[in-house]
């Protein structure tokens, strides 16, 4: 019977570049960026790595949509480099391609790195591809704000907040992650915003106003992975573990039923549960020290909190507004900064909230470090509420 890989796979290291508006380096040289500071972290030799897998979703690098960019890039010479995309989730999914790699005994040393580098397209937010004038059915066209905002008002329809408490919540989901990001140099946007600015900002699609959106970016960043015992044998004491990686993918149901009501993420609920389980993590609240979520609009998060299990149903409104998520809360979401401070390089997004975790667990985290964590969360949400995937990881000290 599965077992899954809890605290089969260590992280030897990580590395991961500013994000931003990267006018002066490629998509090969951001890889290298992330490459060097893992590589570094790690302490072994690019020759010892033995497989790698590159996440890129939106952006079309040369040889076509293949690995070859980054094995020429990093000079992986003569080794399997495969290239992955899952929406918004690629991240995680590379990750998980090269944890599943190690814990199965294929490899001892594995190489997971995102890439994207969006702000070169002039697209104001993720460009879309296009095919004609006829687009497929699975995911009928529209913004991605739009989508989300249908969120919020089906959010508000199952449990009656008002608007008013909704917009509030939301506002104050921004307000925190702007303050956090403020202590991360490796964040895209670094400035506090006030909650006056933030709900009298611009709307965008009702009720999410320009606050309530994340930017995309360039960026990268990587993990190095290998076992537990190979961490040891070099020299590693304080050993951050993988603990669950689960995927949870759409069939279709939410878009093509009645039983889905609009209030929530039904994959992300799934994808909770099975890690949880896996993770061996049986009150996630009293549990885990520190989240990492999807925050691509201030909504998603603010229900996130309630498919994750943080938060009771109807009640992640209030506890967003009693400080339960902030950086000195009962469970600090975003202290990197978040999306919402990051950008969203899809390809990176995923790995970069992993070493949020992995700076936080290992007390490198500088004037923003937890006070001994011992878990954290990441989640990713590609897709639409209504048809997409979510992927969840957890990592923690052993």
């Amino acid at each position: 019977m599965a077992t899954g890989i809890r605290d089969k796979v260590a992280i030897l290291g990580m590395g991961c570049t500013k994000f931003g508006e990267r006018w002066d380096a490629g998509s090969e040289q951001l890889m290298t960026e992330a490459f060097n500071e893992a590589l570094a972290d790690a302490g072994i030799e690019r020759k010892q790595i033995q497989a790698a897998w590159l996440g890129s979703a939106l952006e079309y690098v040369n040889m076509g949509n293949s690995a070859i960019p980054m094995s020429t890039g990093l000079r992986l010479a003569g080794i399997p480099v495969s290239r992955m995309e899952n929406m918004c989730a690629t991240g995680t999914e590379v990750l998980r391609g090269a944890a599943y790699a190690v814990a199965s005994g294929a490899v001892d040393f594995a190489l997971a790195l995102g890439v994207e580098k969006l702000k070169d397209t002039g697209y104001g937010g993720l460009p879309i591809s296009g095919r004609g004038t006829l687009n497929d059915l699975w995911m009928p066209y529209c913004s991605a704000p739009a989508g989300f905002a249908q969120l919020a008002s089906g959010y508000r329809a199952k449990w009656g907040i008002g608007r008013d408490d909704l917009k509030q919540a939301m506002a104050r989901v921004s307000w925190k992650s702007h303050q956090n990001g403020v202590k991360n140099p490796k964040a895209h946007l670094r400035k506090a915003v006030s909650m006056d600015s933030i709900l009298h900002a611009p709307m965008i699609a009702e009720p999410l106003g320009v606050f309530d959106c994340c930017g995309v970016s360039d960026g990268s960043a990587c993990a190095i992975l290998t076992t537990p015992e190979i961490a040891r044998s070099l020299g590693k004491k304080d050993l951050v573990t993988i603990k669950a990686l689960q995927l949870s993918v759409s069939g279709g149901r939410e878009s093509g039923s009645a039983e889905w009501d609009g209030s929530h993420v039904v994959n992300t609920r799934i994808a909770a549960a099975r890690a949880y389980q896996e993770a061996g993590i049986t009150d996630p609240r009293k549990q885990l020290s520190q989240i990492e979520v999807h925050d691509c609009f201030s909504i998603t998060e603010l229900v996130t909190m309630e498919d994750l299990g943080v938060s009771d149903e109807g009640r992640a409104v209030y506890d967003i507004l009693d400080g339960a998520f902030d950086a000195d809360g009962r469970l600090p979401c975003q202290i990197d900064g978040g999306l919402k401070c990051f950008g969203h390089p899809i390809g990176a997004s995923g790995l970069r909230m992993v070493y949020e975790h992995y700076l936080q667990l290992l007390g490198r985290a500088g004037e923003r470090q937890l006070k001994n964590p011992t878990l954290g969360l990441s989640h990713n949400l590609g897709g639409v509420p209504y048809n997409g995937v979510a992927a969840i990881s957890i990592v923690g000290l052993q």
